[in-house]
């Protein structure tokens, strides 16, 4: 008899497990790889910022140069991004990385159907925009830039609210 009561308070083991949803499992991966792309270009930005900063002083120089279109790159503004890039270096890498952190542990609890990890998701994928605007202003996030920077974390915040469904 005492082996009936401990069965009844077990999961049932007949019950197939929940398996991981596939859109779930693609955007997972797709999250591990950008996270480890985005750590490595992150820590060579650290180490490469007195560099960027230097040649983006030079280039002023060239400006009258370059076309039109160009010239919105290379302005006054982008040296004073860079500028601010460079002496707050340290507290956007250490961000960005917290950011990375949260966002690889978000995937993991979202892998195992936990739906606080689509939360923690979020507030790693919105650290490191909230901080490069705090450190280096929205010419950070301009152009190009904001492509990567705010466009596929919204992406991929849709992709992974679109599968709140499965998660308990």
């Amino acid at each position: 008899m005492g082996d009936i009561r401990e069965t009844q308070n077990q999961p049932n083991w007949l019950e197939e497990p929940r398996k991981l949803p596939g859109t779930l499992n693609v955007v997972s991966i797709l999250t591990f790889i950008g996270c480890v792309y985005i750590g490595c270009s992150q820590i060579y930005s650290f180490f490469m910022a007195q560099k960027s900063y230097e040649k983006m002083v030079a280039a002023q120089d060239k400006l009258d140069n370059m076309p039109e279109f160009m010239k919105k790159f290379m302005g006054p503004d982008m040296v004073e991004v860079a500028r601010l890039t460079m002496e707050n270096r340290v507290p956007i890498l250490l961000l960005t990385l917290v950011g990375i952190g949260l966002c690889v542990y978000g995937a993991v609890m979202m892998r195992r159907l936990k739906k606080l990890g689509f939360y923690v998701y979020v507030i790693g994928e919105l650290l490191p925009i909230v901080t490069a605007y705090l450190f280096a202003g929205l010419g950070l996030l301009g152009g190009v830039g904001a492509f990567f920077a705010i466009f596929i974390p919204i992406v991929f915040i849709i992709m992974y609210g679109t599968q709140l469904k499965y998660l308990s």
